[in-house]
């Protein structure tokens, strides 16, 4: 699953060190920014366009940063505001859910009514529970959602049949047992979720990788699994969802940027330029560590050419679950 973002990421690798370092030339690139968060404050697009004006502005690349929240509609409302505004200085943050929300028809949108700047991060699924849950592993949880689902409610940050939902449907399903079966409740953005977990409402949350590891490095949670193909640097006593019990599992969550219809080619240009800028910083290696993504860059047609074949994946993964 996903073989074009395991190959965007090679490329990636390969072209940093010439493009980026030849980028970041110490000069400021845009003069503001204002980003357009499609939730509330705590989720991962939250987390990821402050962290990502943060760097932009420490490192002189943007001269100010501006931030605003926009929750309804699954994102809808914001796609809306930005489609009718036609703001050329806003950039809204967004990821793998408006490809499957527009599939959904849960709006009207897609990403071919906005003008795609270009995907930044990676940020793997996790399964995670309160720090004094009796479930210590993946394999516990499994066995007890074998024996009855309807008594593990399982949280996530957004509508039901969302990706937190299909990442959830996904685990069950590899590990052998129903997805249908998800008891999922649905949480308006991640912080909403966390504290669902936390207050103990839900038994387990499911969320990106990097919403969830401060809070597991200030042991107020565990995490179960994560749904990389390997363990990762930044958690490496954390197995893999596969290792887990759930065989095969591999999704990862993009994160990009994408600007009003209509964007003229010489703003678009100096914001992708920002962006690729941004990845030889110290400033940005602090952000992204910080937060356990995974670096990404695939900005234009590049980036176009990415959200046309992810759709085609959804698709066919959600048809197999019955989400479609």
């Amino acid at each position: 699953m996903f073989k074009h973002f395991k190959a965007a990421l090679a490329a990636t690798a390969l072209t940093f060190g010439v493009a980026g370092a030849a980028m970041a030339d110490g000069h400021q690139k845009v003069d503001d920014i204002h980003f357009l968060i499609p939730g509330g404050a705590g989720g991962g697009w939250d987390g990821t366009a402050r962290g990502t004006g943060e760097a932009l502005t420490k490192a002189g690349i943007v001269g100010q940063a501006t931030y605003e929240n926009m929750s309804g509609g699954g994102g809808g409302k914001a796609i809306a505001h930005l489609i009718e505004t036609s703001d050329p200085g806003t950039l809204m943050v967004n990821s793998t859910p408006i490809v499957i929300r527009s599939l959904q028809g849960v709006f009207p949108q897609s990403f071919r009514d906005l003008t795609p700047i270009a995907g930044t991060v990676g940020d793997f699924g996790a399964i995670v529970v309160h720090k004094d849950s009796k479930y210590n592993e993946m394999g516990e949880l499994l066995a007890d959602y074998a024996s009855d689902p309807s008594a593990i409610a399982i949280g996530g940050g957004s509508v039901a049949g969302s990706m937190d939902h299909l990442i959830a449907a996904l685990v069950m399903k590899n590990a052998g047992a129903n997805p249908m079966d998800v008891k999922y409740i649905p949480y308006d953005a991640g912080g909403k979720a966390m504290a669902g977990l936390l207050s103990g409402e839900i038994a387990a949350l499911t969320t990106g990788f990097g919403e969830a590891i401060e809070l597991a490095r200030q042991d107020e949670v565990r995490i179960l699994c994560v749904t990389s193909t390997a363990r990762l640097d930044s958690a490496p006593d954390t197995p893999t969802c596969d290792e887990a019990g759930s065989t095969g599992t591999e999704f990862v969550n993009w994160r990009g940027f994408f600007a009003a219809p209509g964007l003229d080619d010489e703003t678009k240009a100096k914001y992708i330029a920002a962006l690729e800028a941004m990845y030889d910083t110290e400033e940005w290696v602090t952000v992204r560590d910080r937060n356990g993504w995974v670096d990404i860059f695939n900005s234009d047609a590049d980036f176009v050419a990415f959200l046309e074949k992810q759709e085609e994946e959804v698709a066919d993964l959600m048809r197999e679950l019955g989400f479609l």
